[in-house]
């Protein structure tokens, strides 16, 4: 039984209804708010696709009824992914459709329920109503950018989403003023600032994700420079892979590791970056060879250079990195018994930052509630929130915790840290 767009929302709220569960109710389960779920009914706006399961068992159907339902294009993207350069009358058109995307998602940003943890900016306004700048020398903005680098890499988002709209806008003005390898330099920092923007949006689920991708992947182009230009497909891919176009970000990430020197100790690393992003979104896809492939070539990049350089902006080419996206496509595949020992050997303490922490703790997390340890799980989830409180209340971990709390098996204290981080109100 395959699903088209429009009927989408029609099957959730048919399942929902024959559940006799309230919007409020389902969106507790999944870790949606009820107005996200109403737009989720009215295709208004997209099921992502880490929600699927948590969604089909909720609602007691197949996940596959909704993994196979169409999903919405956003033409515009595609432009960026094939490397086409847009006019200014095209830009405006991208703008005018991008908006409505971002409506879509404006809620799941600062929704009820979450507003403690997220930005005080709508990323709406961060990205189209950027505050007036100045421009200031590249050494300024170097630092700001650094300065809002290591605040994500803490994982305060909050203080992030309230430092983003003046280095966008500082790094806009920056770049337009500027001229030769200035202007080249400046549009390598600006893509970074948009990376960031787009990592903040992946993080809530947010469709503002795609407009923040497509900004980094445009400036860092601009920029020639092959590590922004890496890091910045990076965070399009997973925006693709999120919406259901794995195969795509697949394409898309393999083929700017392609044209990586691995000669140069900063492009392979980000190359060992971007494969272990396409084994993900592989998995993601069902690919079991292809995730598994990409997988050890990743770890054979590592195992040749076991001192991966620093500068890489929001993750590290790391062995430890290659293991948590082990334990990552395993869970994402199906097999999470195959990350145990993986996660054994794994010592998150020496990871390099919060953030990254908080993420294999995150996937530890899930590895052991899929083999439906709820006490284990239950200590990982604990383990994130030391490290990374803010982390504890995005919508795929407030969904997680939700079905641990309603699983048969009692654990003590997670009541309580189902109210502290908002899976339950």
């Amino acid at each position: 039984m395959g699903q088209s767009t429009q009927d989408l929302g029609a099957l959730i709220r048919g399942a929902r209804n024959a559940r006799r569960l309230t919007q409020e109710q389902l969106g507790l389960t999944v870790g949606y708010s009820a107005s996200a779920i109403s737009r989720i009914e009215s295709n208004k706006m997209r099921l992502d696709t880490d929600v699927i399961p948590l969604m089909a068992r909720a609602l007691d159907i197949p996940a596959d009824w909704l993994s196979r339902a169409a999903v919405p294009e956003v033409p515009t993207i595609a432009t960026v992914a094939t490397g086409c350069r847009p006019d200014e009358e095209d830009a405006v058109r991208r703008r005018e459709l991008l908006t409505g995307a971002l409506a879509a998602g404006a809620t799941a940003i600062v929704g009820a329920g979450t507003a403690q943890a997220l930005p005080a900016a709508d990323l709406e306004d961060v990205l189209f109503r950027l505050p007036n700048a100045e421009p200031v020398p590249l050494a300024n903005l170097m630092a700001q950018a650094a300065a809002a680098r290591q605040t994500y890499t803490a994982a305060r988002y909050s203080d992030l989403g309230r430092t983003l709209p003046g280095l966008l806008a500082t790094a806009e003005a920056t770049r337009d003023t500027a001229s030769g390898r200035e202007r080249q330099r400046a549009s390598a920092i600006l893509a970074r600032a948009y990376v960031l923007a787009a990592e903040l949006a992946s993080k809530q689920h947010s469709d503002a994700a795609w407009v923040a991708a497509d900004r980094a992947l445009s400036a860092a182009r601009a920029s020639g420079m092959p590590v922004p230009v890496g890091e910045s497909s990076r965070v399009l891919a997973i925006t693709m892979r999120r919406s259901g176009r794995w195969s795509s970000a697949v394409h898309l990430l393999t083929s700017q590791a392609a044209e990586l020197d691995t000669t140069d100790t900063r492009t392979a690393a980000v190359r060992t970056t971007l494969l272990l992003t396409a084994a993900y979104s592989a998995a993601a896809g069902g690919d079991r060879t292809t995730a598994l492939t990409l997988l050890d070539e990743a770890e054979d990049d590592v195992e040749r250079r076991p001192q991966a350089p620093g500068g890489l902006f929001t993750v590290d080419a790391t062995r430890a990195q290659v293991d948590v996206y082990r334990i990552g496509v395993n869970n994402t595949l199906g097999t999470p018994d195959d990350g145990v020992k993986v996660a054994a050997g794994l010592n998150i303490d020496h990871m390099s930052t919060a953030e990254r922490r908080a993420r294999a703790w995150t996937d530890t997390a899930r590895m052991w509630h899929a083999l439906g340890d709820s006490q284990q799980t239950f200590a990982a989830l604990r383990r994130v929130e030391q490290e990374a409180p803010q982390e504890t209340r995005r919508p795929s971990l407030r969904a997680l915790t939700s079905d641990l709390l309603y699983r048969p098996a009692r654990v003590e204290g997670l009541r309580e840290f189902a109210v502290r981080t908002g899976a339950l109100v």
